[in-house]
């Protein structure tokens, strides 16, 4: 039925059955926190195993809808809920057209059912089943069929309302990145792997690593003050992310160089290294927007305005200390 993280199917902890909190917690924000740490108390009071279920890819894909721009991808979301509740274990249900096509009784006997659920959590606005049939009330029937409690999470925010994914893309999008950390808990971050570029950025002095079609959400195009991490090779996870230093980062077209380019592309220079990063895994962190994406008359104007950037960024990020809790990462 699905793919699992944490303890697998098959091992046992001496308890009776799991709690579900069920969601797609893109961006592991600090609402969703929130809710995991109720998830686990209840769990731990009520001698249960705490699980997310959650889905891949977005469910608006397969039905037809446009699904909102990333937050966190499928790994680095598994990574976050684990990191906040130690032992959860997160459950990824593949959702397909058979996935969605399934009635609200045939989602509670076979996905609940399969995962041991004795408590199940989800928003009141919850839909599930066939035609999202399935509503709050529909599941706490079926609950009462099939043997579980049914329960509904609080929203939870500040003085502008409930922290949610859609308030922190509004906030990436319109490039507040403050307001986006402050519901995030932490800074946006894009990723991807370092592919060729032309080197003209050693020629001026300042060698980039090139990543193409991040899958994150995008904020303007611009210059940024950055965090970098290193992450593990394609298909190893999240585990193993370490800090690989600070930077500036160039998100746009490059309109002096290429007037023609219309993909954006995300340039890292790191600061004070100097190495081959091609074929690299990195995570930047997003932490300052510097100045919009502009064109120079020429690569010497070019040059002193990156220089100009690189000293911005360096006083922007300076006293950063990395999360402790993202072991040998930034965040």
């Amino acid at each position: 039925m699905d793919r699992q993280s944490g303890s697998q199917r098959g091992e046992t902890s001496g308890r009776t059955g799991t709690l579900v909190v069920i969601g797609n917690f893109d961006g592991l924000h600090r609402g969703h926190r929130a809710v995991l740490d109720e998830a686990a108390r209840i769990a731990h009071e009520r001698g249960l195993d705490p699980v997310v279920l959650t889905f891949d890819p977005h469910p608006a894909e397969v039905l037809g809808r446009k699904a909102p721009p990333l937050l966190t991808p499928l790994a680095r979301k598994i990574a976050l809920c684990e990191r906040a509740v130690p032992g959860l274990r997160v459950s990824v249900a593949p959702f397909d057209r058979a996935f969605a096509a399934q009635s609200p009784r045939d989602f509670a006997e076979r996905v609940l059912g399969d995962l041991g659920a004795r408590v199940v959590m989800v928003g009141q606005n919850f839909r599930f089943g066939a035609q999202r049939a399935g509503d709050f009330a529909e599941l706490e029937r079926l609950g009462k069929v099939l043997g579980f409690e049914t329960r509904s999470h609080a929203l939870v925010g500040d003085t502008h309302g409930p922290w949610s994914s859609t308030r922190a893309r509004e906030a990436i999008a319109r490039g507040d990145l403050d307001e986006a950390q402050r519901i995030l808990g932490r800074w946006h971050a894009l990723s991807g792997t370092v592919v060729a570029g032309d080197q003209r950025g050693r020629t001026i002095g300042f060698p980039t690593a090139n990543i193409l079609d991040a899958p994150e959400a995008l904020p303007p195009l611009g210059v940024y003050a950055v965090l970098i991490d290193r992450l593990s090779p394609e298909g190893a996870g999240e585990r193993g992310a370490t800090m690989l230093g600070r930077g500036v980062a160039n998100l746009g077209v490059r309109p002096t160089v290429d007037p023609t380019a219309a993909r954006p592309r995300l340039e890292v220079h790191v600061f004070d290294r100097d190495e081959d990063l091609y074929g690299a895994r990195l995570r930047v962190h997003l932490v300052r927007h510097l100045r919009p994406e502009q064109r120079f008359s020429g690569l010497e104007a070019l040059k002193a305005q990156i220089a100009r950037d690189a000293e911005e960024a360096r006083r922007a990020l300076e006293g950063i200390t990395p999360d402790p809790e993202a072991g040998s990462a930034w965040a």
